[in-house]
Protein backbone atom coordinates (compact mmCIF):
# COMPACT_ATOMS: atom_id res chain seq x y z
CA UNK A 1 0.00 0.00 0.00
CA UNK A 2 1.12 3.41 -0.99
CA UNK A 3 1.38 6.85 0.57
CA UNK A 4 -1.57 7.72 -1.55
CA UNK A 5 -4.06 4.95 -0.19
CA UNK A 6 -2.95 5.30 3.05
CA UNK A 7 -3.83 8.93 2.89
CA UNK A 8 -6.88 8.36 1.23
CA UNK A 9 -8.40 5.67 3.86
CA UNK A 10 -7.46 8.39 6.35
CA UNK A 11 -9.94 10.46 4.99
CA UNK A 12 -12.82 8.15 5.08
CA UNK A 13 -13.42 8.35 8.58
CA UNK A 14 -13.56 12.69 8.00
CA UNK A 15 -15.81 12.14 5.34
CA UNK A 16 -18.35 9.56 6.93
CA UNK A 17 -18.73 12.13 10.01
CA UNK A 18 -19.19 15.26 7.31
CA UNK A 19 -21.63 13.50 5.97
CA UNK A 20 -23.58 12.53 8.84
CA UNK A 21 -23.17 15.58 10.07
CA UNK A 22 -24.08 17.56 7.11
CA UNK A 23 -27.33 14.69 6.60
CA UNK A 24 -26.06 14.58 2.97
CA UNK A 25 -27.19 10.58 2.47
CA UNK A 26 -25.87 10.80 -0.99
CA UNK A 27 -22.23 11.44 0.23
CA UNK A 28 -22.30 7.77 1.69
CA UNK A 29 -21.75 7.01 -1.42
CA UNK A 30 -17.90 7.67 -1.11
CA UNK A 31 -17.96 5.70 1.70
CA UNK A 32 -19.55 2.65 1.76
CA UNK A 33 -19.83 -0.29 -0.95
CA UNK A 34 -23.33 -1.01 -2.50
CA UNK A 35 -23.13 -4.50 -0.76
CA UNK A 36 -21.57 -2.97 2.74
CA UNK A 37 -22.53 -4.45 6.08
CA UNK A 38 -22.79 -1.71 9.11
CA UNK A 39 -22.99 -3.42 12.60
CA UNK A 40 -24.39 -1.57 14.75
CA UNK A 41 -26.00 -4.01 17.27
CA UNK A 42 -23.99 -2.94 19.99
CA UNK A 43 -25.83 -0.04 20.25
CA UNK A 44 -28.95 -1.98 19.92
CA UNK A 45 -29.31 -1.12 16.48
CA UNK A 46 -30.43 -4.12 13.75
CA UNK A 47 -27.67 -5.12 11.58
CA UNK A 48 -27.75 -2.85 8.31
CA UNK A 49 -27.05 -4.83 5.02
CA UNK A 50 -26.49 -2.46 2.07
CA UNK A 51 -25.94 0.76 1.13
CA UNK A 52 -29.59 1.32 0.63
CA UNK A 53 -30.51 0.45 3.92
CA UNK A 54 -27.59 2.16 5.57
CA UNK A 55 -28.51 5.35 4.12
CA UNK A 56 -32.51 4.87 5.36
CA UNK A 57 -31.37 3.76 8.75
CA UNK A 58 -29.19 7.03 8.71
CA UNK A 59 -32.89 9.73 7.27
CA UNK A 60 -35.20 7.96 9.42
CA UNK A 61 -34.38 6.21 12.14
CA UNK A 62 -30.65 6.97 13.63
CA UNK A 63 -30.84 8.86 16.58
CA UNK A 64 -27.44 11.22 15.37
CA UNK A 65 -24.88 13.14 17.74
CA UNK A 66 -24.59 17.09 17.01
CA UNK A 67 -21.23 16.67 15.66
CA UNK A 68 -18.64 13.81 15.22
CA UNK A 69 -14.76 14.29 15.91
CA UNK A 70 -12.82 11.00 14.13
CA UNK A 71 -9.41 10.46 16.01
CA UNK A 72 -7.23 7.52 16.76
CA UNK A 73 -6.98 6.44 12.75
CA UNK A 74 -4.72 3.53 11.60
CA UNK A 75 -4.52 1.11 8.81
CA UNK A 76 -3.11 -1.97 9.08
CA UNK A 77 -2.79 -4.58 5.89
CA UNK A 78 -3.39 -8.12 7.14
CA UNK A 79 -3.73 -11.48 5.65
CA UNK A 80 -7.37 -10.87 5.36
CA UNK A 81 -7.14 -7.56 3.73
CA UNK A 82 -6.98 -4.29 4.87
CA UNK A 83 -8.50 -3.15 8.20
CA UNK A 84 -8.95 1.12 9.33
CA UNK A 85 -9.76 1.23 13.09
CA UNK A 86 -10.83 4.81 14.09
CA UNK A 87 -13.16 6.44 17.20
CA UNK A 88 -15.20 9.23 17.37
CA UNK A 89 -15.65 11.72 20.03
CA UNK A 90 -19.62 13.06 19.71
CA UNK A 91 -21.12 15.25 21.15
CA UNK A 92 -25.04 13.77 22.07
CA UNK A 93 -27.97 15.73 21.97
CA UNK A 94 -28.48 16.16 25.85
CA UNK A 95 -25.10 18.01 26.22
CA UNK A 96 -23.08 15.36 26.83
CA UNK A 97 -20.33 13.68 25.06
CA UNK A 98 -20.16 9.93 23.83
CA UNK A 99 -17.08 8.09 22.18
CA UNK A 100 -17.35 4.98 20.19
CA UNK A 101 -14.99 2.73 18.43
CA UNK A 102 -15.31 1.57 14.57
CA UNK A 103 -13.57 -1.06 13.01
CA UNK A 104 -13.90 -1.58 9.12
CA UNK A 105 -12.73 -3.83 6.23
CA UNK A 106 -12.35 -1.82 3.72
CA UNK A 107 -11.76 -2.80 -0.58
CA UNK A 108 -9.87 -0.17 -3.21
CA UNK A 109 -13.55 -0.17 -6.24
CA UNK A 110 -12.53 1.70 -9.54
CA UNK A 111 -14.03 4.47 -7.35
CA UNK A 112 -11.48 4.86 -4.37
CA UNK A 113 -11.12 2.98 -1.33
CA UNK A 114 -14.33 1.61 0.25
CA UNK A 115 -16.10 0.30 3.67
CA UNK A 116 -17.09 -2.99 2.87
CA UNK A 117 -18.23 -3.83 6.60
CA UNK A 118 -18.49 -1.54 9.78
CA UNK A 119 -18.75 -2.59 13.18
CA UNK A 120 -18.98 -0.07 15.89
CA UNK A 121 -18.49 -0.53 19.50
CA UNK A 122 -19.30 1.72 22.65
CA UNK A 123 -16.41 0.56 23.79
CA UNK A 124 -13.02 -0.42 22.74
CA UNK A 125 -12.71 -4.37 21.71
CA UNK A 126 -10.48 -6.70 23.24
CA UNK A 127 -7.52 -6.84 20.98
CA UNK A 128 -7.43 -10.48 21.12
CA UNK A 129 -11.01 -10.43 19.17
CA UNK A 130 -10.84 -11.04 15.51
CA UNK A 131 -12.82 -8.55 13.68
Amino acid sequence: MDVADRLELHELPGRYGDAIDDRDWARLDQVFTDDAVFDLTDLGVPLLEGLDAIKTFMDVDAQHPRTHTMTNIYVDETADGVKLNFRIVALLPEGRVGTASYYDDVVKTADGWRVKHRVTTLRRRDRKRDH
